[in-house]
């Protein structure tokens, strides 16, 4: 076949490639829009552990209620136990009428506590002649064991709470509790009161 008639074969496959080429691509990519960057204020920041309370700050103390007595103890038997064992860790009562950097609130009430003692007297190991002098004498050890005796005992005890609220925030800052085992008179019974005063705010100011 001559270049002649080749030439215009050619154009025509030529002008449908352009063609196709020109067409649209089916596959065209699509992206969604990039959201807004989120306000600052709603960005989170790191997470700190809160800063340890300074309890050397609190210098003084005032009573949130003053606290109520028990059967065998009188409230302002309480209220003096409980200021002289704040004084002793450096509390001072604020002025008359004043607000204190801490307020006190403070209660005793007498419970009863069952006790259990258990007396075990453990495995006996023992060691003897048998069998008398004749013939079949010889000698032995024996082993024996006891089982534990439960004793259940009823005693009197003497509970104290007290609690430190923050003035300025109104919030709980301390609290603890404690009891004393009590006797069954009047002066036992509140020199039970004043130790579980004392052990309540033995932890005070916490280390």
């Amino acid at each position: 076949m001559s270049m002649r008639i080749a030439l215009p074969l050619l154009c025509p496959l030529f002008g449908l490639s352009l063609a196709a080429c020109q067409s649209g691509n089916p596959y065209t990519g699509e992206s969604e829009p990039i959201p807004p960057a989120p306000p600052i204020e709603q960005i989170q920041s790191p997470t700190y552990p809160a800063a340890p309370r300074d309890f050397s700050s609190y210098q003084s103390w005032s009573w949130r209620n003053p606290p109520a007595g028990t059967a065998t103890l009188a409230g302002e038997e309480l209220q003096e136990m409980v200021s002289g064992a704040l004084d002793q860790r450096g509390l001072r009562p604020a002025p008359q009428g004043g607000k204190g950097d801490v307020q006190i609130s403070a209660s005793a009430q007498m419970e009863t506590r069952v006790r259990q003692v258990y007396d075990d007297y453990g495995t006996r190991v023992g060691a003897g002649r048998y069998g008398g002098y004749g013939p079949g004498y010889g000698s032995g050890i024996g082993v024996g064991a006891s089982a534990p005796i439960v004793r259940n005992y009823e005693e009197q005890v003497v509970t104290v709470r007290i609690e430190m609220i923050d003035s300025a925030s109104g919030q709980t800052v301390w609290s603890n509790r404690a009891e004393a085992r009590s006797g069954s008179n009047q002066a036992e019974r509140k020199d039970a009161a004043r130790d579980a005063v004392n052990r309540a705010l033995a932890d005070y100011p916490p280390r």
